[in-house]
């Protein structure tokens, strides 16, 4: 027998509802101990046993009325007879990211460093991420703590720190753990070297650049 319901009223129930439910529901309407549940997806009465799924929905436990069930990617904890929860698709993070060319032929874009705004210009020839230290600085960056090393820039050979940053976003997409490099003086854009860009796959079409990731 389900709980607080005998079967054939309980299965009236559910049809009952089931035709008044809109799409991309699911709902709770009845259970049979601690193994089965009579769940309402989509409109239609369809029994779960714990650890099966049906219609993409998959029942993950049931206690004292309520079901933890599985739909979209997501969880949810339905209570006998309360309202029914919406299955809502899981949305993947983006992956990709169009720069436009601006002037002098280079591509640049605002983003984030560790949430904080700066902007950016894509450098081939950079190994890593470049800084100078006065953006550094600006973006709270505790470079002194990094390792101590020189590099080549333009300018000749200079000290620099390396460091690792937390997070870099560009538009919608936004990289962890990647390699630094801070540099005394000035420059314009922080470089997005290829520490930051050996992460997508980039292709160029006229005055556009794609960066799709690759994990």
């Amino acid at each position: 027998m389900f709980r607080s319901l005998p079967v054939p009223l309980l299965l009236a129930c559910g049809l009952a509802v089931a035709q008044g439910l809109p799409p991309g529901q699911v709902q709770l309407n009845g259970m049979l101990g601690a193994r089965s549940a009579l769940l309402i997806i989509d409109g239609e009465p369809r029994t779960v046993e714990v650890g099966a799924s049906t219609r993409g929905v998959k029942l993950i436990s049931l206690d004292d009325g309520h079901a933890v069930v599985e739909f979209g990617g997501r969880r949810q904890t339905l209570a006998l007879g309360a309202a029914p929860g919406r299955i809502v698709p899981q949305t993947p993070p983006p992956r990709q990211v169009t720069l436009p060319m601006g002037p002098g032929g280079h591509f640049t874009s605002m983003g984030t460093i560790n949430g904080q705004v700066t902007s950016f210009l894509v450098d081939t020839g950079a190994t890593s991420v470049t800084i100078s230290q006065i953006e550094a600085e600006k973006l709270g960056l505790r470079y002194m703590y990094g390792k101590r090393l020189v590099t080549m820039t333009a300018n000749g050979v200079v000290p620099a720190y390396q460091i690792q940053l937390a997070t870099i976003r560009v538009g919608d997409v936004e990289v962890r753990d990647i390699e630094a490099i801070v540099i005394p003086g000035t420059i314009s854009h922080v470089l997005l070297g290829n520490s930051f860009l050996n992460r997508f796959q980039m292709r160029r079409e006229n005055d556009v650049m794609t960066l799709e990731l690759r994990y």
